[in-house]
């Protein structure tokens, strides 16, 4: 019985040991919020996505810190250019991200995010939309909200979905966060920049970065009756997507007042 017990007390040990290692060891979590496998196609990495800048002189340099953000991106950078559209209604360029604010109305939404994508999951064409119907009110009015709103309708034309759609738990310090409370989710985090070196891992033999024909979907889409069909409904959080046949399609990311 002692022989046996002195055999088993340097394993049971050593078990105890793996144990109390695994537990003190750093706990890494892996990206996963990419929104559908959408992304930019380029033939090289960090590529520079351009941003048309049709806003107004209070959302200027909140546009200004979004870029900046996600600029800190190992794979891409953004870079602000003059505006080619008209703010109201805010039609796509293609080859680029149209941002664009005015007040489109009590229609519900804050602000949204739509990419138009071809057949082989690229994006071909962007906006970000924000409503300043609501961003006009008190509730709204202010750099944070402003910042989260305008941080994460960018972050989806990269190609990412949201890190949480609770709007009621602890902030997660990213704006692909959704909250009440936006102090601490302006700006993106670690977990942004390690999806977008996932999405981006790969290089294509071609880029829809300078492409110049016109996509099928062309128009003023910031009607809900535009954006085709319900696919997740989740609170204060939608996507719709329209499909315009031969493999492109038009997908509208909405994030509604309270």
């Amino acid at each position: 019985m002692h022989k046996i017990c002195s055999k088993l007390i340097p394993a049971l040990f050593l078990i105890f040991a793996a144990i109390v290692f695994s537990v003190l060891l750093p706990v890494t979590a892996s990206a996963n919020h990419s929104w559908g496998g959408y992304h930019w196609a380029r033939t090289s990495n960090p590529f520079n996505l351009k941003l048309g800048d049709n806003l107004s002189s209070v959302w200027d340099p909140i546009l200004s810190t979004t870029s900046t953000d996600w600029s800190k991106s190992t794979v891409l950078d953004t870079t602000i250019v003059p505006g080619g559209t008209k703010a109201r209604n805010c039609r796509a360029t293609s080859g680029r991200v149209e941002v664009c604010n005015s007040k489109y109305g009590n229609n519900g939404w804050l602000g949204l995010a739509q990419i138009w994508v071809n057949s082989n999951l690229h994006i071909v064409q962007g906006v970000t939309k924000v409503n300043d119907t609501y961003f006009n009110t008190t509730a709204y009015n202010n750099t944070a909200w402003r910042n989260l709103v305008m941080c994460q309708e960018v972050g989806h034309t990269l190609g990412l979905d949201h890190q949480d759609e609770n709007f009621n738990n602890a902030n997660l310090g990213s704006c692909m966060d959704y909250t009440n409370n936006p102090g601490t989710n302006q700006h993106p985090n670690q977990h942004d920049y390690d999806e977008l070196e996932l999405i981006y891992a790969h290089l294509d033999s071609t880029t829809t970065l300078s492409q110049t024909l016109l996509n099928p979907g062309q128009g003023n889409f910031d009607n809900p009756t535009e954006w085709g069909r319900l696919v997740k409904k989740q609170g204060r959080v939608a996507v719709f997507e329209r499909d315009f046949g031969l493999g492109n399609k038009l997908f509208t990311f909405v994030i509604y007042a309270d």
